[in-house]
């Protein structure tokens, strides 16, 4: 547990680096990134998803969006035991958890823990190609694990490793940024790295600012 409370302390001590890009033209594209206390998703609508990972919505007939979290295999799957977490610190085996909703993510999650921002086709196509990669493959099929917690859900597996240093919300940094966001994944290790940025851009798009 001592080296627990470690890596907590050294986690606690990392920040995001400052970045200064610009934003996007606005579009007629958008995502979704959910936070869920200390994990943070994101959902791609379903009638813009093109390539290969709009395979993974054929199961699931009348789906409006697709929601896409990672996380360490283990801890993942036993939806957060306690040795697990012990574990999940260290590298090791990752897990992407998709779950297919028939609402938008607001209703499904609350208003106050989705976000929405606007990007361009090619910037959802590029997350999407992330996502895709991101997954276990066997001739052309991601790998499926098994069901996942929720009705609509699977674990599929992850080519990435998790570690303390690279978690959830390090892979939800990095793909806004695949899309062309202003987001800087590099020292992102909590939910509030990653939302505090989405909800700076959101009211950036909201006033109609470039910056």
């Amino acid at each position: 547990m001592n080296r627990l409370l470690l890596a907590c302390a050294l986690l606690a001590g990392c920040t995001p680096a400052a970045q200064d890009m610009t934003l996007p033209a606005p579009a007629n594209a958008a995502i979704t990134v959910v936070e869920r206390g200390w994990h943070t998703d994101i959902a791609l609508p379903t009638d813009e998803l093109t390539g290969p990972l709009a395979s993974l919505e054929r199961d699931y007939p009348g789906a409006q969006y697709l929601v896409f979290g990672f996380g360490e295999r283990a801890y993942l799957m036993a939806h957060g035991g306690s040795g697990e977490m012990v574990a999940a610190l260290f590298p090791s085996p990752s897990a992407v958890l998709m779950t297919a909703l028939r609402a938008p993510p607001a209703e499904a999650f609350g208003t106050g823990d989705a976000v929405t921002l606007r990007l361009n086709q090619a910037g959802v196509d590029r997350i999407a190609s992330f996502i895709w990669q991101d997954l276990v493959q066997q001739d052309g099929t991601a790998e499926r694990l098994t069901d996942g917690p929720y009705p609509g859900s699977v674990f599929y597996a992850s080519n990435e490793t998790y570690d303390a240093f690279h978690t959830c919300n390090t892979w939800t940094a990095a793909l806004l940024r695949a899309g062309g966001l202003p987001v800087e994944p590099h020292g992102v290790l909590f939910a509030g790295q990653v939302m505090r940025q989405v909800r700076r851009i959101a009211a950036l798009q909201a006033a109609g600012t470039q910056r």
